[in-house]
């Protein structure tokens, strides 16, 4: 496990408790949230009681319970230290990783090549699904990463993109989806181009605005280091040094997701996301995506990365939508 802070010091001042002593007074209402909102959180998911006097913290309750609640607090105060905020989506994260690398000793989730840097933020994995998928992302070529909304699959990939954007590792983003269903019919829709294909691609783009300031997405847009293009647009291409996401995958077609795969240049790496509960193609018509999972299966360097409802990073009620969703398609298939 990663070291602590040297800015935090840490005791265990008896059998079933734990004790933190933070440098740095004025850090704590953030990280106490508030009226203490953060540590109630806390107190509720792992069952362990917390008291604060002054700068120490002292945690009481099971063993991984406390080893939990330690970690998790303890990463909380780097991320302010490191002129992060702390809100109830971080703290909600941390109490999931630190679970998680608490039962897989393997997991190395705190490091900073688990984090992908952009303009606007630094974007962290949120949950132990996440954080091997950015592992993937880090490590492979051709990176398949499957599972319901709200999993990060789409966001996470933007970042990896810009983040190597940004660093030169590579020249260029290439981001594409399937418009229109699988058969992009988008001479139906009224407008030019941009119209036609922009309500398709909206999601790039909002993953993009969270990561660039408008000007700077503005000149990269137009000079061509960042591209964002229905997948129609990709045949004839070979894309060299470039990072390629095809989103929505699960609507392409065998023929299309073949053409898109073929289109990997030198120097480039790509990414190719979607859900197998949500295909929107014809009755009777194969996905791509499934078809390129069972084609693929055994080759070096193509990785496959399966997110769950325990991976939804939105609303709370997502991941229980979506559970309830998966629970009835399995009564069903018994029935």
């Amino acid at each position: 496990m990663t070291a602590l802070s040297p800015a935090i010091l840490a005791t265990d001042s008896e059998p079933g408790k734990r004790q933190l002593e933070f440098d740095d007074n004025l850090l704590l209402p953030q990280l106490y949230g508030e009226r203490d909102r953060h540590l109630d959180r806390i107190e509720r998911q792992l069952g362990v009681a917390l008291a604060t006097r002054g700068n120490r913290l002292t945690i009481s309750g099971s063993a991984s319970a406390t080893q939990a609640a330690h970690l998790a607090l303890s990463r909380l105060y780097e991320r302010l230290k490191g002129g992060q905020e702390v809100d109830d989506a971080a703290v909600e994260a941390v109490i999931r990783l630190a679970e998680a690398e608490l039962a897989d000793g393997t997991l190395s989730l705190w490091r900073e090549e688990a984090s992908f840097r952009t303009r606007k933020r630094r974007i962290t994995p949120r949950t132990a699904g996440q954080a091997l998928y950015v592992k993937a992302l880090r490590e492979n070529e051709l990176v398949f990463s499957l599972g319901p909304a709200g999993t990060g699959k789409t966001y996470l990939a933007v970042a990896a993109g810009v983040d190597l954007l940004l660093s030169g590792r590579v020249d260029r983003i290439v981001l594409s989806r399937p418009a229109v269903e699988a058969g992009e019919r988008l001479g139906f829709l009224p407008g030019d181009l941009r119209d036609k294909v922009d309500p398709f691609l909206r999601p790039i783009f909002d993953a993009l605005h969270d990561m660039l300031p408008a000007d700077q997405l503005a000149r990269r847009l137009g000079s061509g280091e960042i591209e964002v293009a229905p997948i129609a647009f990709m045949r004839g291409r070979t894309l060299s040094h470039a990072f390629i996401v095809l989103d929505e995958a699960q609507n392409t077609t065998p023929v299309q997701m073949k053409m898109f795969l073929t289109r990997l240049g030198e120097g480039s790496r790509m990414v190719v996301t979607g859900d197998l509960t949500q295909p929107d193609l014809p009755a009777g018509t194969r996905s791509g995506l499934v078809d390129a999972l069972e084609t693929l299966a055994r080759i070096e360097g193509v990785q496959t990365i399966t997110l769950s409802e325990k991976d939804v990073v939105r609303h709370r009620l997502v991941a229980d939508i979506v559970r309830a969703y998966e629970a009835r398609a399995a009564q069903r298939t018994k029935s």
